[in-house]
């Protein structure tokens, strides 16, 4: 592999991070016009309510920003261009949650299981494509070793839905403090960068590359106290952009370790409905996700925030190390 080509994704990171960082601020006033604001759990963190009003659904700089510099400095494969229509796609069901979340003025929007059967449709596209593809099939890589293995159709099926649903819905989670989710996503995205390059896809490397630029760009205007959200538009193309890299990379376990911080985010939720139903009403957790318990024992949104990044990163180096 040509060595010049490792600079590619880091210009794409580059171009992302400014695209975003230009239109940001005309962005956050035209959503602030049309009176695009946040709606806050009522039975959350009081310090939240204050956040009330503050516009949402930035994830469209998030998705604009990655699209555009991926097109700019990818090379356009096909899989590139699959992982871009997998994301904004993931993206335009958060879009429609948002805006009737929006439009009714409450904290929910597509019912349960309408945005479920909308991922479970375009997860089946993924699994699909992979199916389709020679240098993908059912291969996986295994963590810390040099194997692959060949999984049957349908476990690999089940594996893919499983990828894009939970990946997604995880992200969706974290994304409840000022940059916890984008910045976290970044951590992630730039582990993946490296293991897509290492692993001979510098098109992935360069999608990575350009989502690690696109959230950071994003935690400019996140940032506590933030002046806009990212909304289920950009939580939910985040985690498909994860979640297509690992299928598209063949390493759906590795985005385990390298995405831990969205495993503990997501188990902890499942700890806290399951103990909360055994015990008839008592909490694991004073609230769930993990990041909320961490607020109503005390600690601040900023520390709170910084040492999940730091965690996250703990995680994405080990995800590097699974590779090596």
């Amino acid at each position: 592999m040509d060595r010049s080509m490792v600079y590619l994704p880091i210009i794409g990171a580059l171009i992302a991070f400014g695209i975003v960082v230009f239109i940001g601020p005309g962005m956050i006033r035209y959503l602030t016009k049309l009176k695009f604001g946040q709606s806050v759990r009522v039975d959350g963190p009081r310090r939240h309510l204050q956040k009330a009003g503050t516009p949402t659904m930035g994830g469209i700089m998030i998705v604009i920003g990655l699209v555009i510099a991926a097109l700019i400095i990818g090379k356009g494969s096909t899989h590139l261009l699959f992982a871009i229509f997998i994301t904004a796609a993931y993206g335009a069901i958060g879009f429609l949650d948002d805006l009737l979340i929006i439009l009714t003025r409450r904290s929910l929007g597509l019912k349960a299981r309408q945005k479920l059967f909308g991922q479970m449709f375009i997860a089946v596209l993924v699994a699909l494509y992979a199916l389709s593809r020679s240098d993908i099939g059912t291969t996986v890589l295994i963590p810390f070793t040099e194997m692959s293995v060949e999984l049957p159709v349908a476990v690999y099926v089940i594996l893919v839905l499983g990828v894009m649903l939970g990946t997604t819905n995880a992200v969706n989670l974290t994304d409840g403090l000022d940059g916890l989710a984008a910045g976290s996503v970044t951590i992630a995205a730039a582990s993946y960068g490296v293991i897509a390059y290492l692993l001979g896809s510098v098109d992935l490397a360069v999608f990575a590359g350009s989502l690690a630029g696109t959230c950071l760009g994003f935690v400019w205007f996140n940032a506590h106290p933030a002046a806009v959200f990212m909304g289920d538009t950009g939580a939910l193309a985040l985690g498909a952009a994860l979640g297509i890299l690992a299928i598209l990379t063949r390493t759906p376990f590795h985005l385990a370790i390298v995405g831990g911080l969205f495993v503990i985010e997501t188990l902890s939720d499942i700890i806290q409905v399951v103990y909360f139903r055994l015990t008839k009403g008592k909490r694991f957790f004073k609230m769930a996700p993990l990041h909320h318990h961490f607020e109503l024992v005390g600690w601040e949104e900023p520390k709170i925030v910084a040492r999940f990044w730091l965690i996250g990163l703990f995680f994405a180096l080990v995800g590097l190390l699974a590779v090596l």
